[in-house]
């Protein structure tokens, strides 16, 4: 392996170009329209043109990153995660074309990528599902009928994805009416499959995910656990590992677990195992969720409590070499936060945002680590994910790092558009987050309070002063100045929008 080609962009093909350099590999980028210009391909060895700014037409465009990894001369492709990450035939596609997919075998993918047969894998391996119901009479009266038979509350999913699309909590009989042909419909738009299941509703779970890795030799381990049980509408917000709710017992359970699903699966290289955690202490009841075959948004946090680079073994793993940690002792040092910050508007129903960064400045300082794929002075558009960064925090105790990323954050200034920055710093700073008594609702249920108007910090005054001399010192004599785009309107913004 000599070349890598990223299908991907962002944070994530900026994460992996750097892993390449480290271990003398040559990248090449991939970039739509929309993403000429960006940080990816200006970082990338080389960069190639996929197609126009949507997805479906680059980024998810099987034929189009295939010639690109041909015309670049790459040997392999790193998929990253979302997009192609998840899609078999995209990894079957790379093997026919003679490229090594940095990931699971396509087969693999595609049976856990199924999460009626994912969860029939689970059950002969041993490992705990949720109680639920596949039904063969896929029908709106068929899912009905599962309804029925599991209880309520429950919930209805879509097979094939996650993420949260596809999905609906159902109480009453008149909400499943009306819930399964939008389930329906959702999960044919996000994932063109509309094949769905129910489940029983696990409330005020804990969502707790084990990181999992098998090497070439057959061999599979585990690298602990990451609490991701802060979340918005099913989708992870802040993550932390250590989980505070995880006795050692309850630890290693999960980890074997976890351990025998890969397993199972025949699984091979990154691939993380996630579960709801009903309970508490000892006598907690956890229950397999789903498998994702790739590398986590919030790998990061793993990487920094076990000191293994996560990338750098992903690539190892697919040049066919066995990893030398999978048989070592490994321990959680310390403790790490993830932060996920995006570009959208807390107190518009986390409306995603567009604009230009005209000010963008990453905080720094013993144990902190920002990921990200944009610079001060990018544009951020809406035809993609609205992550910009992710704000890693690292210290010996919990507290510390939950105090160490809240701090970082507000030396976080990003002026240009708003972000859910102020919500991070106020969530990181609740009560109950700090004792560590969440669930999977726990944001949702105080979205009032965690999005209220907010007093910038010092370093976003700071940030905007300087923003605004920066501004008016280039500004020719007499010139306007569009409202958009005037710091002194945004920071007003900042506080009263919540980002």
């Amino acid at each position: 392996m000599r070349r890598v080609l990223i299908a991907n962009r962002g944070e994530i093909a900026v994460r992996i170009i750097r892993a390449c350099e480290e271990l003398d590999l040559e990248s090449v980028a991939v970039f739509s329209d929309a993403d000429a210009s960006a940080l990816h391909t200006r970082l990338a060895h080389r960069a190639v043109r996929i197609g126009p700014p949507a997805a479906s037409e680059s980024y998810l465009n099987v034929p189009a990153v295939i010639e690109a990894a041909r015309a670049a001369g790459a040997d392999a492709v790193h998929p990253g995660y979302g997009f192609l990450s998840e899609r078999g035939d995209f990894a079957r596609a790379c093997e026919h074309a003679g490229l090594v997919f940095v990931g699971p075998p396509a087969d693999v993918i595609e049976r856990l990528g199924s999460k009626l047969e994912a969860r029939s894998i689970m059950t002969a391996a041993g490992v705990p599902v949720v109680p639920g119901a596949r039904p063969a009479d896929q029908s709106d009266g068929g899912i009905e009928e599962a309804v029925r038979g599991v209880g309520y509350p429950a919930l209805i999913k879509a097979s094939a994805g996650g993420g949260g699309k596809g999905m609906r909590l159902v109480r009453t009989p008149g909400e499943a009416v009306e819930s399964i042909p939008a389930a329906r419909r959702e999960a044919i738009a996000a994932f063109g499959d509309g094949t769905l299941y129910v489940e029983r509703a696990i409330e005020k779970a804990r969502h707790i995910e084990i990181q999992v890795f098998g090497d070439a030799t057959g061999e599979v381990v585990h690298l602990f656990e990451r609490e991701c049980s802060l979340q918005r509408r099913h989708q992870k917000v802040i993550e932390e590992s250590p989980s505070p709710a995880l006795t050692p017992a309850m630890r290693a359970r999960m980890g074997e677990a976890a351990v025998a699903a890969a397993r199972a699966a025949g699984y091979r290289n990154a691939g993380t195992v996630e579960f709801l955690l009903e309970g508490e202490g000892n006598e907690a009841r956890f229950y397999f969720l789903e498998m994702n075959t790739r590398l986590q948004v919030e790998h990061a946090i793993t990487e920094e409590v076990t000191g293994v680079d996560l990338v750098h073994a992903q690539l190892a793993v697919a040049a066919g070499r066995p990893l030398p940690w999978m048989h070592a002792t490994r321990n959680q040092r310390g403790h790490a936060v993830e932060c996920r910050v995006y570009a959208e508007d807390p107190r518009h129903g986390f409306l995603p945002q567009a604009g230009p960064l005209l000010t963008y400045q990453e905080p720094s300082g013993p144990g902190l680590r920002v990921d990200s794929g944009v610079i001060q002075g990018d544009y951020i558009g809406v035809q993609y994910d609205p992550l910009i960064a992710k704000l890693i925090a690292h210290a010996p105790s919990r507290d510390a790092a939950l105090a160490r990323a809240a701090a970082a954050l507000g030396r976080f200034p990003i002026l240009g558009i708003r972000t859910n920055v102020p919500f991070l710093r106020r969530a990181l700073r609740h009560p109950q987050v700090r004792r560590g008594d969440v669930h999977t609702g726990f944001l949702d249920a105080h979205l009032d309070e965690l999005t209220a108007p907010v007093t910038p910090p010092a370093g976003v005054l700071a940030a905007a002063a300087y923003s605004g001399w920066q501004e008016r010192s280039a500004r020719p004599t007499g010139a306007t100045q569009e409202v958009r785009g005037d710091p002194w309107t945004l920071l007003t913004n900042w506080g009263r929008a919540g980002g």
